[in-house]
């Protein structure tokens, strides 16, 4: 009996198998950035784009120069992102395929990357729970997700963490960021968000999380409003930041 057993199961494999490399055939799939064949055992980035991709290592420094963003505006415990960001570099094709071509996947894929780097490194390894950058309700509907948020549910995959999305809020839409300079940023976003039950956060060490960091506005509007409730520290990381 447990050669007919195994017997069927080897070909209930091969049939799978033969079922999966037909499905390729019809519907091939291909890396977000390169546009090239994916092997069996890659997933959305194939092994050579991942190898080009221009990593930081910023978890590893605590003094790291995206700091200079926040010096004398807001106190982080920790502060990083994944990748440099720059115009017209393959991390840019990355986001634009991430934020406007509905691959939110991407988000996920590079959070659980990440993830596995952050949580055995201080101070990231001791964050409570995570919380996006939120988007406006409007903004989100259009969209059809929160791209912040799905890096964040990536991380807390392999932190082995809580994603807490609906605490902090969007009071108000605010216009794109793009083509602003710095000063117009911060005045874009400097009083549009705020706390539902700020005491579910009192005492909590938190990782927001952003997908690109630029000036840095948004998140010092949003860890300005968590840092005011008592106790709470808070970390930063972002799939990107920009190249300086």
């Amino acid at each position: 009996m447990l050669q007919y057993i195994q017997i069927f199961s080897s070909l209930n494999k091969g049939i799978a198998s033969f079922a999966d490399d037909f499905l390729s055939l019809l519907f091939p799939r291909t890396c977000e950035i390169c546009d090239n064949s994916l092997y069996k055992s890659e997933e959305l980035i194939c092994t050579y784009c991942l190898g080009r991709l221009p990593y930081t290592h910023w978890h590893k420094d605590i003094d790291n120069p995206l700091h200079a963003v926040f010096w004398g505006k807001i106190s982080l415990l920790g502060l990083t992102a994944m990748f440099y960001f720059h115009k017209d570099n393959i991390v840019q094709k990355l986001m634009h395929k991430f934020k406007y071509k509905g691959v939110r996947e991407l988000g996920i894929y590079v959070g659980k990357r990440y993830g596995m780097q952050l949580k055995d490194v201080f101070p990231f390894k001791d964050v409570d729970l995570i919380i996006p950058v939120p988007l406006h309700p409007k903004k989100q509907k259009m969209r059809g997700y929160n791209q912040s948020e799905q890096f964040a549910i990536g991380l807390a995959q392999s932190m082995n963490i809580t994603v807490v999305s609906n605490n902090l809020f969007r009071k108000t839409e605010s216009e794109t960021q793009t083509k602003k300079t710095k000063i117009e940023r911060w005045e874009n976003v400097k009083d549009i968000f705020n706390v539902a039950e700020k005491e579910e956060l009192e005492g909590k060490h938190i990782l927001l999380v952003d997908d690109v960091i630029t000036t840095g506005s948004t998140l010092e509007a949003c860890a300005s409003i968590l840092l005011a409730i008592p106790r709470v520290q808070i970390s930063v990381a972002a799939i990107a930041a920009a190249h300086r």
